[in-house]
Protein backbone atom coordinates (compact mmCIF):
# COMPACT_ATOMS: atom_id res chain seq x y z
CA UNK A 1 0.00 0.00 0.00
CA UNK A 2 1.24 3.47 -0.88
CA UNK A 3 1.86 5.82 2.01
CA UNK A 4 -0.82 8.48 2.32
CA UNK A 5 -1.58 11.29 4.72
CA UNK A 6 -5.08 9.88 5.13
CA UNK A 7 -3.83 6.49 6.30
CA UNK A 8 -1.15 8.04 8.50
CA UNK A 9 -3.75 10.12 10.34
CA UNK A 10 -6.02 7.14 11.19
CA UNK A 11 -3.43 4.36 11.62
CA UNK A 12 -2.73 5.07 15.33
CA UNK A 13 -6.45 4.52 15.98
CA UNK A 14 -6.73 1.23 14.07
CA UNK A 15 -5.82 -2.22 15.44
CA UNK A 16 -3.73 -3.02 12.35
CA UNK A 17 -0.01 -2.63 11.64
CA UNK A 18 1.96 -2.03 8.47
CA UNK A 19 4.16 -5.00 7.59
CA UNK A 20 7.54 -5.11 5.87
CA UNK A 21 5.82 -5.17 2.48
CA UNK A 22 4.04 -1.90 3.36
CA UNK A 23 0.71 -3.70 3.58
CA UNK A 24 -1.84 -3.47 6.37
CA UNK A 25 -2.12 -6.64 8.41
CA UNK A 26 -3.19 -8.15 11.71
CA UNK A 27 -0.54 -9.43 14.13
CA UNK A 28 -0.06 -13.17 13.62
CA UNK A 29 -1.60 -14.20 16.96
CA UNK A 30 -4.75 -12.23 16.17
CA UNK A 31 -4.93 -13.95 12.79
CA UNK A 32 -4.69 -17.32 14.54
CA UNK A 33 -7.51 -16.42 16.93
CA UNK A 34 -9.77 -15.06 14.19
CA UNK A 35 -9.12 -18.05 11.94
CA UNK A 36 -10.06 -20.39 14.78
CA UNK A 37 -13.28 -18.45 15.42
CA UNK A 38 -14.09 -18.44 11.70
CA UNK A 39 -14.14 -22.26 11.75
CA UNK A 40 -16.77 -22.31 14.46
CA UNK A 41 -17.01 -23.03 18.19
CA UNK A 42 -15.72 -26.61 17.80
CA UNK A 43 -12.33 -25.15 16.80
CA UNK A 44 -12.24 -21.93 18.82
CA UNK A 45 -14.26 -23.08 21.87
CA UNK A 46 -15.96 -19.66 21.71
CA UNK A 47 -19.48 -20.89 22.46
CA UNK A 48 -20.74 -18.50 25.14
CA UNK A 49 -20.42 -14.92 26.33
CA UNK A 50 -17.97 -15.81 29.08
CA UNK A 51 -15.54 -17.48 26.65
CA UNK A 52 -16.05 -14.71 24.10
CA UNK A 53 -14.88 -12.15 26.65
CA UNK A 54 -11.76 -14.27 27.30
CA UNK A 55 -11.07 -14.46 23.55
CA UNK A 56 -11.47 -10.67 23.34
CA UNK A 57 -8.96 -10.17 26.18
CA UNK A 58 -6.48 -12.53 24.47
CA UNK A 59 -6.71 -10.66 21.15
CA UNK A 60 -6.28 -7.35 22.92
CA UNK A 61 -3.14 -8.72 24.59
CA UNK A 62 -1.84 -9.79 21.16
CA UNK A 63 -2.39 -6.21 19.99
CA UNK A 64 -0.50 -4.88 23.05
CA UNK A 65 -3.48 -2.74 24.06
CA UNK A 66 -2.47 -1.43 27.46
CA UNK A 67 -5.75 0.27 28.40
CA UNK A 68 -7.94 -2.18 30.30
CA UNK A 69 -11.51 -2.92 29.37
CA UNK A 70 -14.29 -1.52 31.51
CA UNK A 71 -14.16 -3.62 34.67
CA UNK A 72 -17.58 -5.24 34.27
CA UNK A 73 -17.44 -5.71 30.50
CA UNK A 74 -16.74 -9.50 30.66
CA UNK A 75 -19.68 -9.89 33.03
CA UNK A 76 -21.85 -7.86 30.65
CA UNK A 77 -20.96 -10.07 27.67
CA UNK A 78 -21.74 -13.17 29.77
CA UNK A 79 -25.02 -11.69 31.02
CA UNK A 80 -26.31 -10.86 27.58
CA UNK A 81 -25.23 -13.89 25.55
CA UNK A 82 -25.61 -16.53 28.28
CA UNK A 83 -28.69 -15.32 30.15
CA UNK A 84 -30.67 -12.60 28.37
CA UNK A 85 -30.42 -14.11 24.90
CA UNK A 86 -32.50 -17.26 24.39
CA UNK A 87 -30.64 -20.56 24.25
CA UNK A 88 -31.50 -21.12 20.59
CA UNK A 89 -30.47 -17.58 19.58
CA UNK A 90 -27.24 -17.86 21.56
CA UNK A 91 -26.29 -21.17 19.92
CA UNK A 92 -26.99 -19.70 16.48
CA UNK A 93 -24.98 -16.57 17.30
CA UNK A 94 -21.87 -18.52 18.26
CA UNK A 95 -22.25 -21.22 15.60
CA UNK A 96 -23.05 -18.96 12.63
CA UNK A 97 -22.63 -15.24 13.30
CA UNK A 98 -19.37 -15.15 15.27
CA UNK A 99 -17.55 -17.20 12.55
CA UNK A 100 -18.82 -14.81 9.87
CA UNK A 101 -17.76 -11.77 11.89
CA UNK A 102 -14.32 -13.34 12.40
CA UNK A 103 -14.03 -13.82 8.64
CA UNK A 104 -15.07 -10.21 8.11
CA UNK A 105 -12.37 -9.05 10.52
CA UNK A 106 -9.77 -11.16 8.69
CA UNK A 107 -10.68 -9.22 5.54
CA UNK A 108 -10.39 -5.80 7.20
CA UNK A 109 -6.84 -5.14 5.87
CA UNK A 110 -7.85 -5.93 2.28
CA UNK A 111 -11.10 -3.94 2.61
CA UNK A 112 -9.08 -0.92 3.72
CA UNK A 113 -6.61 -1.30 0.86
CA UNK A 114 -9.43 -1.41 -1.68
CA UNK A 115 -11.04 1.57 0.07
CA UNK A 116 -7.92 3.72 -0.25
CA UNK A 117 -7.40 2.70 -3.86
CA UNK A 118 -10.96 3.66 -4.76
CA UNK A 119 -10.99 6.94 -2.82
CA UNK A 120 -7.55 8.21 -3.87
CA UNK A 121 -8.86 10.36 -6.72
CA UNK A 122 -11.67 11.95 -4.69
CA UNK A 123 -10.16 12.66 -1.27
CA UNK A 124 -12.86 10.68 0.56
CA UNK A 125 -10.48 8.25 2.27
CA UNK A 126 -10.78 7.18 5.92
CA UNK A 127 -8.88 9.66 8.07
CA UNK A 128 -9.25 11.77 11.17
CA UNK A 129 -11.57 14.61 10.11
CA UNK A 130 -10.15 17.03 12.62
CA UNK A 131 -11.46 20.30 14.05
CA UNK A 132 -11.93 23.13 11.55
CA UNK A 133 -11.22 20.73 8.67
CA UNK A 134 -14.24 20.49 6.37
CA UNK A 135 -14.25 17.29 4.39
CA UNK A 136 -15.90 13.97 3.73
CA UNK A 137 -15.17 10.28 4.31
CA UNK A 138 -17.03 7.74 2.14
CA UNK A 139 -17.10 4.16 3.44
CA UNK A 140 -18.66 1.02 2.03
CA UNK A 141 -21.22 -0.67 4.26
CA UNK A 142 -19.02 -3.75 4.24
CA UNK A 143 -16.04 -1.81 5.57
CA UNK A 144 -18.28 -0.24 8.21
CA UNK A 145 -19.39 -3.73 9.21
CA UNK A 146 -15.76 -4.75 9.71
CA UNK A 147 -15.02 -1.61 11.74
CA UNK A 148 -18.04 -2.19 13.96
CA UNK A 149 -16.95 -5.80 14.45
CA UNK A 150 -13.71 -4.33 15.83
CA UNK A 151 -15.87 -2.31 18.23
CA UNK A 152 -17.79 -5.42 19.31
CA UNK A 153 -14.50 -7.22 20.01
CA UNK A 154 -13.02 -4.05 21.62
CA UNK A 155 -9.97 -4.10 19.36
CA UNK A 156 -9.50 -0.37 18.79
CA UNK A 157 -6.62 1.28 20.67
CA UNK A 158 -7.95 4.08 22.86
CA UNK A 159 -4.90 5.49 24.65
CA UNK A 160 -4.60 8.60 22.44
CA UNK A 161 -8.25 9.17 21.62
CA UNK A 162 -8.78 11.64 24.45
CA UNK A 163 -6.00 13.88 23.15
CA UNK A 164 -7.84 14.12 19.82
CA UNK A 165 -11.21 14.68 21.52
CA UNK A 166 -12.53 11.49 19.93
CA UNK A 167 -15.59 9.76 21.43
CA UNK A 168 -15.82 6.21 22.76
CA UNK A 169 -15.59 3.56 20.03
CA UNK A 170 -15.27 0.12 21.68
CA UNK A 171 -18.36 -1.62 23.07
CA UNK A 172 -16.96 -2.55 26.48
CA UNK A 173 -18.76 0.30 28.27
CA UNK A 174 -22.03 -0.66 26.55
CA UNK A 175 -21.82 -4.19 27.98
CA UNK A 176 -20.35 -3.09 31.32
CA UNK A 177 -23.30 -0.73 31.83
CA UNK A 178 -25.66 -3.62 31.15
CA UNK A 179 -24.18 -5.49 34.10
CA UNK A 180 -23.42 -2.60 36.46
CA UNK A 181 -26.86 -1.01 36.33
CA UNK A 182 -29.15 -3.34 34.45
CA UNK A 183 -32.17 -1.82 32.76
CA UNK A 184 -34.48 -3.07 30.06
CA UNK A 185 -33.60 -0.08 27.91
CA UNK A 186 -29.89 -0.95 28.04
CA UNK A 187 -30.64 -4.58 27.19
CA UNK A 188 -32.71 -3.44 24.22
CA UNK A 189 -29.95 -1.14 23.01
CA UNK A 190 -27.67 -4.19 22.87
CA UNK A 191 -30.40 -6.13 21.08
CA UNK A 192 -30.44 -3.47 18.35
CA UNK A 193 -26.68 -3.84 17.89
CA UNK A 194 -26.86 -7.64 17.77
CA UNK A 195 -29.72 -7.41 15.27
CA UNK A 196 -27.44 -5.35 13.03
CA UNK A 197 -24.66 -7.94 13.14
CA UNK A 198 -27.09 -10.79 12.51
CA UNK A 199 -28.49 -8.97 9.49
CA UNK A 200 -25.12 -8.25 7.86
CA UNK A 201 -24.04 -11.84 8.51
CA UNK A 202 -27.17 -13.01 6.72
CA UNK A 203 -26.66 -10.66 3.78
CA UNK A 204 -23.92 -8.05 3.56
CA UNK A 205 -25.28 -4.72 2.28
CA UNK A 206 -23.51 -3.31 -0.76
CA UNK A 207 -24.03 0.43 -0.45
CA UNK A 208 -21.99 3.21 1.10
CA UNK A 209 -22.25 5.88 3.80
CA UNK A 210 -20.68 9.34 3.80
CA UNK A 211 -19.59 11.34 6.84
CA UNK A 212 -19.06 15.06 6.33
CA UNK A 213 -17.60 17.63 8.70
CA UNK A 214 -19.24 20.99 7.94
CA UNK A 215 -18.21 24.40 9.20
CA UNK A 216 -18.80 28.10 9.05
CA UNK A 217 -15.30 29.51 8.75
CA UNK A 218 -14.09 31.78 11.53
CA UNK A 219 -11.76 33.44 9.04
CA UNK A 220 -12.32 34.75 5.52
CA UNK A 221 -10.13 33.63 2.63
CA UNK A 222 -10.93 34.61 -0.97
CA UNK A 223 -10.34 31.04 -2.16
CA UNK A 224 -12.61 29.29 0.32
CA UNK A 225 -15.66 27.46 -0.99
CA UNK A 226 -17.67 27.56 2.22
CA UNK A 227 -19.44 30.27 4.15
CA UNK A 228 -18.15 32.31 7.06
CA UNK A 229 -19.52 32.52 10.58
CA UNK A 230 -22.22 35.23 10.61
CA UNK A 231 -22.87 37.72 13.38
CA UNK A 232 -25.91 39.70 14.53
CA UNK A 233 -25.92 42.16 11.63
CA UNK A 234 -26.21 39.26 9.17
CA UNK A 235 -29.39 37.99 10.79
CA UNK A 236 -30.89 41.41 11.51
CA UNK A 237 -30.74 42.55 7.89
CA UNK A 238 -31.51 39.29 6.13
CA UNK A 239 -34.44 39.52 3.72
CA UNK A 240 -34.47 35.81 2.86
CA UNK A 241 -38.12 34.64 2.98
CA UNK A 242 -39.18 32.28 5.73
CA UNK A 243 -39.73 28.76 4.41
CA UNK A 244 -43.02 26.85 4.85
CA UNK A 245 -43.44 25.39 8.34
CA UNK A 246 -45.26 22.10 8.95
CA UNK A 247 -46.22 21.07 12.50
CA UNK A 248 -46.69 17.42 13.54
CA UNK A 249 -48.01 16.77 17.03
CA UNK A 250 -47.29 13.05 16.68
CA UNK A 251 -44.87 10.87 14.75
CA UNK A 252 -41.09 10.54 14.64
CA UNK A 253 -38.40 12.37 12.69
CA UNK A 254 -36.95 9.13 11.30
CA UNK A 255 -40.36 8.15 9.89
CA UNK A 256 -40.79 11.40 7.95
CA UNK A 257 -42.50 10.50 4.65
CA UNK A 258 -40.70 12.99 2.40
CA UNK A 259 -36.93 13.02 1.95
CA UNK A 260 -35.47 15.54 4.37
CA UNK A 261 -32.37 16.33 6.38
CA UNK A 262 -33.18 14.69 9.72
CA UNK A 263 -31.80 16.40 12.80
CA UNK A 264 -29.79 14.45 15.38
CA UNK A 265 -30.08 16.29 18.72
CA UNK A 266 -26.41 15.65 19.25
CA UNK A 267 -23.81 15.82 21.94
CA UNK A 268 -20.69 17.67 20.82
CA UNK A 269 -19.10 14.21 20.94
CA UNK A 270 -20.86 12.38 18.12
CA UNK A 271 -23.11 9.63 19.43
CA UNK A 272 -23.33 11.05 22.93
CA UNK A 273 -24.01 8.22 25.37
CA UNK A 274 -24.86 5.66 22.67
CA UNK A 275 -22.07 3.33 23.82
CA UNK A 276 -22.70 4.07 27.49
CA UNK A 277 -26.06 4.36 29.30
CA UNK A 278 -27.66 7.10 27.18
CA UNK A 279 -31.04 6.34 25.63
CA UNK A 280 -32.60 9.53 24.31
CA UNK A 281 -32.96 10.88 20.78
CA UNK A 282 -29.37 10.70 19.54
CA UNK A 283 -28.55 7.41 21.25
CA UNK A 284 -31.70 5.73 19.94
CA UNK A 285 -30.90 6.84 16.38
CA UNK A 286 -27.42 5.34 16.68
CA UNK A 287 -28.92 2.04 17.87
CA UNK A 288 -31.46 1.67 15.06
CA UNK A 289 -28.94 2.94 12.45
CA UNK A 290 -25.72 1.43 13.87
CA UNK A 291 -23.59 2.45 10.89
CA UNK A 292 -23.66 5.95 12.41
CA UNK A 293 -21.35 4.59 15.12
CA UNK A 294 -18.53 4.30 12.55
CA UNK A 295 -18.25 8.08 12.54
CA UNK A 296 -17.28 7.97 16.21
CA UNK A 297 -14.00 6.36 15.13
CA UNK A 298 -12.66 9.38 13.24
CA UNK A 299 -14.78 12.47 14.01
CA UNK A 300 -13.55 14.53 17.00
CA UNK A 301 -15.92 16.69 19.01
CA UNK A 302 -17.68 19.58 17.30
CA UNK A 303 -16.83 23.23 17.90
CA UNK A 304 -19.49 25.96 17.95
CA UNK A 305 -19.09 26.57 14.20
CA UNK A 306 -19.24 22.90 13.14
CA UNK A 307 -21.80 20.23 12.31
CA UNK A 308 -21.63 16.66 11.02
CA UNK A 309 -23.81 15.32 8.21
CA UNK A 310 -24.13 11.58 7.56
CA UNK A 311 -25.81 10.26 4.41
CA UNK A 312 -26.70 6.64 3.71
CA UNK A 313 -26.90 4.96 7.11
CA UNK A 314 -29.31 2.04 6.83
CA UNK A 315 -31.90 1.38 9.49
CA UNK A 316 -31.93 -2.19 10.82
CA UNK A 317 -34.16 -2.13 13.92
CA UNK A 318 -37.68 -1.14 14.84
CA UNK A 319 -38.49 0.13 18.33
CA UNK A 320 -41.04 1.57 20.68
CA UNK A 321 -40.68 3.87 23.67
CA UNK A 322 -38.10 6.42 24.71
CA UNK A 323 -35.44 6.63 27.41
CA UNK A 324 -36.33 4.11 30.15
CA UNK A 325 -39.19 2.68 28.07
CA UNK A 326 -37.05 2.08 24.95
CA UNK A 327 -37.73 -1.37 23.51
CA UNK A 328 -36.29 -3.21 20.49
CA UNK A 329 -39.30 -4.53 18.57
CA UNK A 330 -37.67 -6.49 15.76
CA UNK A 331 -36.16 -6.15 12.31
CA UNK A 332 -36.73 -3.06 10.23
CA UNK A 333 -36.42 -3.39 6.44
CA UNK A 334 -35.16 -0.08 5.09
CA UNK A 335 -36.81 0.58 1.72
CA UNK A 336 -35.36 4.00 1.02
CA UNK A 337 -33.84 4.34 -2.44
CA UNK A 338 -30.13 4.95 -3.07
CA UNK A 339 -28.26 7.72 -4.85
CA UNK A 340 -25.49 7.51 -7.43
CA UNK A 341 -22.91 6.84 -4.69
CA UNK A 342 -24.89 3.90 -3.36
CA UNK A 343 -26.03 5.83 -0.28
CA UNK A 344 -29.53 5.36 1.04
CA UNK A 345 -31.43 8.61 0.90
CA UNK A 346 -31.32 9.02 4.64
CA UNK A 347 -29.65 12.29 5.57
CA UNK A 348 -28.87 12.93 9.22
CA UNK A 349 -27.24 16.07 10.59
CA UNK A 350 -25.70 16.15 14.06
CA UNK A 351 -25.86 19.57 15.74
CA UNK A 352 -25.12 20.06 19.42
CA UNK A 353 -27.08 22.63 21.39
CA UNK A 354 -26.04 24.48 24.54
CA UNK A 355 -26.28 22.25 27.58
CA UNK A 356 -28.21 23.57 30.60
CA UNK A 357 -28.13 27.15 29.30
CA UNK A 358 -30.70 28.60 31.72
CA UNK A 359 -30.91 32.39 31.30
CA UNK A 360 -27.79 32.74 29.17
CA UNK A 361 -29.68 31.22 26.22
CA UNK A 362 -31.45 34.58 25.85
CA UNK A 363 -28.21 36.55 25.53
CA UNK A 364 -27.31 37.72 22.02
CA UNK A 365 -24.00 35.83 22.00
CA UNK A 366 -25.73 32.51 22.61
CA UNK A 367 -28.66 33.19 20.30
CA UNK A 368 -26.10 33.74 17.56
CA UNK A 369 -24.28 30.57 18.58
CA UNK A 370 -27.41 28.41 18.44
CA UNK A 371 -28.71 29.92 15.21
CA UNK A 372 -25.33 29.55 13.51
CA UNK A 373 -25.01 25.97 14.76
CA UNK A 374 -28.31 25.07 13.11
CA UNK A 375 -27.43 27.14 10.02
CA UNK A 376 -24.14 25.26 9.64
CA UNK A 377 -25.95 21.94 9.86
CA UNK A 378 -28.73 22.92 7.47
CA UNK A 379 -26.51 24.34 4.73
CA UNK A 380 -26.07 22.22 1.62
CA UNK A 381 -22.39 22.60 0.76
CA UNK A 382 -23.01 21.46 -2.83
CA UNK A 383 -25.10 24.60 -3.37
CA UNK A 384 -22.42 27.10 -2.40
CA UNK A 385 -22.66 28.97 -5.72
CA UNK A 386 -26.43 29.22 -5.32
CA UNK A 387 -26.06 30.60 -1.79
CA UNK A 388 -23.47 33.08 -2.97
CA UNK A 389 -25.66 34.37 -5.81
CA UNK A 390 -28.90 34.66 -3.81
CA UNK A 391 -27.24 36.12 -0.74
CA UNK A 392 -25.62 38.75 -2.95
CA UNK A 393 -29.12 39.71 -4.07
CA UNK A 394 -29.96 39.78 -0.40
CA UNK A 395 -27.03 42.21 -0.05
CA UNK A 396 -25.40 40.03 2.58
CA UNK A 397 -21.66 39.62 2.29
CA UNK A 398 -21.40 36.13 3.73
CA UNK A 399 -17.65 35.86 3.63
CA UNK A 400 -17.41 38.92 5.82
CA UNK A 401 -20.21 37.99 8.19
CA UNK A 402 -21.94 41.36 7.73
CA UNK A 403 -24.45 43.03 5.44
CA UNK A 404 -25.08 46.36 3.72
CA UNK A 405 -28.65 47.46 3.02
CA UNK A 406 -29.66 48.02 -0.62
CA UNK A 407 -32.97 49.67 -1.37
CA UNK A 408 -35.23 47.81 -3.75
CA UNK A 409 -37.18 49.60 -6.43
CA UNK A 410 -40.77 48.52 -7.02
CA UNK A 411 -41.38 45.22 -5.27
CA UNK A 412 -39.90 44.55 -1.85
CA UNK A 413 -36.46 43.02 -1.54
CA UNK A 414 -38.02 40.05 0.29
CA UNK A 415 -40.39 39.40 -2.64
CA UNK A 416 -37.52 39.76 -5.15
CA UNK A 417 -35.39 37.24 -3.27
CA UNK A 418 -38.40 34.95 -2.81
CA UNK A 419 -39.00 34.84 -6.59
CA UNK A 420 -35.31 34.24 -7.31
CA UNK A 421 -35.22 31.47 -4.70
CA UNK A 422 -38.34 29.79 -6.08
CA UNK A 423 -36.97 29.96 -9.62
CA UNK A 424 -33.68 28.42 -8.57
CA UNK A 425 -35.50 25.57 -6.83
CA UNK A 426 -37.57 24.91 -9.95
CA UNK A 427 -34.34 24.61 -11.93
CA UNK A 428 -32.99 22.05 -9.48
CA UNK A 429 -33.67 18.34 -9.82
CA UNK A 430 -36.65 17.40 -7.64
CA UNK A 431 -34.33 15.01 -5.77
CA UNK A 432 -32.60 18.08 -4.35
CA UNK A 433 -35.84 19.43 -2.88
CA UNK A 434 -34.78 18.44 0.60
CA UNK A 435 -36.20 20.21 3.64
CA UNK A 436 -35.56 19.82 7.37
CA UNK A 437 -37.22 17.28 9.68
CA UNK A 438 -36.63 18.24 13.29
CA UNK A 439 -38.16 18.66 16.72
CA UNK A 440 -37.32 19.86 20.20
CA UNK A 441 -33.58 20.20 19.63
CA UNK A 442 -31.62 21.25 22.69
CA UNK A 443 -34.61 20.87 24.98
CA UNK A 444 -35.42 17.95 27.28
CA UNK A 445 -32.17 16.76 28.87
CA UNK A 446 -30.28 19.79 27.53
CA UNK A 447 -32.71 22.22 29.16
CA UNK A 448 -33.29 24.69 26.33
CA UNK A 449 -36.41 26.81 25.80
CA UNK A 450 -38.44 24.83 23.20
CA UNK A 451 -40.23 27.90 21.85
CA UNK A 452 -36.99 29.78 21.26
CA UNK A 453 -35.28 26.72 19.79
CA UNK A 454 -38.19 26.27 17.37
CA UNK A 455 -37.78 29.81 16.04
CA UNK A 456 -33.99 29.45 15.82
CA UNK A 457 -34.32 26.34 13.66
CA UNK A 458 -36.86 28.05 11.41
CA UNK A 459 -34.53 30.99 10.90
CA UNK A 460 -31.61 28.67 10.10
CA UNK A 461 -33.59 26.48 7.71
CA UNK A 462 -34.91 29.51 5.85
CA UNK A 463 -31.51 31.18 5.58
CA UNK A 464 -30.09 27.88 4.29
CA UNK A 465 -32.72 28.03 1.52
CA UNK A 466 -34.38 24.81 2.60
CA UNK A 467 -37.82 24.41 0.96
CA UNK A 468 -39.63 23.47 4.18
CA UNK A 469 -39.23 22.58 7.83
CA UNK A 470 -41.27 19.73 9.32
CA UNK A 471 -41.41 20.07 13.08
CA UNK A 472 -42.30 17.20 15.41
CA UNK A 473 -43.47 18.59 18.74
CA UNK A 474 -43.79 15.16 20.44
CA UNK A 475 -46.95 16.57 22.03
CA UNK A 476 -45.08 19.20 24.06
CA UNK A 477 -47.63 21.45 25.74
CA UNK A 478 -45.54 24.61 25.31
CA UNK A 479 -45.84 24.23 21.52
CA UNK A 480 -49.61 23.77 21.28
CA UNK A 481 -50.04 27.08 19.45
CA UNK A 482 -47.02 26.60 17.17
CA UNK A 483 -49.02 25.80 14.02
CA UNK A 484 -51.26 28.84 14.52
CA UNK A 485 -48.34 31.22 15.08
CA UNK A 486 -46.20 29.96 12.21
CA UNK A 487 -49.08 30.05 9.74
CA UNK A 488 -49.88 33.65 10.71
CA UNK A 489 -46.25 34.61 10.15
CA UNK A 490 -46.21 32.90 6.75
CA UNK A 491 -49.36 34.76 5.70
CA UNK A 492 -47.67 38.06 6.60
CA UNK A 493 -44.73 37.12 4.31
CA UNK A 494 -42.18 37.87 6.97
CA UNK A 495 -38.51 37.34 6.25
CA UNK A 496 -35.63 36.05 8.35
CA UNK A 497 -34.66 39.51 9.58
CA UNK A 498 -38.21 40.30 10.71
CA UNK A 499 -38.46 37.15 12.82
CA UNK A 500 -34.91 37.45 14.15
CA UNK A 501 -35.60 40.96 15.41
CA UNK A 502 -38.76 39.82 17.22
CA UNK A 503 -36.75 36.98 18.80
CA UNK A 504 -34.08 39.45 19.97
CA UNK A 505 -36.71 41.78 21.41
CA UNK A 506 -38.40 38.95 23.31
CA UNK A 507 -35.06 37.63 24.60
CA UNK A 508 -34.07 41.08 25.83
CA UNK A 509 -37.34 41.32 27.74
CA UNK A 510 -36.72 37.87 29.19
CA UNK A 511 -33.30 38.92 30.45
CA UNK A 512 -34.78 42.06 32.03
CA UNK A 513 -37.47 40.01 33.75
CA UNK A 514 -40.20 41.69 31.72
CA UNK A 515 -41.41 38.57 29.88
CA UNK A 516 -43.28 36.16 32.12
CA UNK A 517 -44.79 34.17 29.23
CA UNK A 518 -43.28 31.99 26.51
CA UNK A 519 -42.27 33.28 23.09
CA UNK A 520 -45.41 32.09 21.31
CA UNK A 521 -47.83 33.84 23.66
CA UNK A 522 -45.45 36.79 23.85
CA UNK A 523 -45.52 36.94 20.07
CA UNK A 524 -49.30 37.22 20.04
CA UNK A 525 -49.16 40.02 22.61
CA UNK A 526 -46.51 41.81 20.55
CA UNK A 527 -48.61 41.56 17.39
CA UNK A 528 -51.72 42.78 19.17
CA UNK A 529 -49.91 45.81 20.57
CA UNK A 530 -47.69 46.72 17.61
CA UNK A 531 -49.04 45.25 14.40
CA UNK A 532 -52.72 44.37 14.49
Amino acid sequence: MEDSAELESILPYLPLVIGSSRRLLWPSKVVEALEAMSRGPDHSLVNCGEVLSIAISDMRASLSLADPLALSAPLGYALFFDELMSGADSRKWFAEDIPKLANLLLRLPSLLEVHYQNSRAYGYGLRILGPQQPGMVLLSQELIGALLACSLFCLFPISNRGLKHLPTINFDQLFASLYDSYSESQENKVRCIICYFQRICLQMPTGSVSFERKLLSLEHHPWQSFLSYPYADFWTKSTIPLCPFQVHSSGLIEDHAIEALEVDFANKYLGGGALHRGCVQEEIRFMINPELIAGMLFLPSMADNEAIEIVGAERFSDYTGYASSFWFSGDYVDKRSVDFLGRRKTRIVAIDALCSPRMKQYKLKYLIRETNKAFCGFLDQSKYSQYKRIFKMNSVQLNEGSSLPIKAKGESRTEEVRKSDEKSWRLEDCENYIGIATGNWGCGAFGGDPEVKTIIQWLAASQALRPFISYYTFGLEALQSLAQVTQWIILQKWNVGDLWNILIEYSSQKLRGEADVGFLLGFFLHCRNNIM
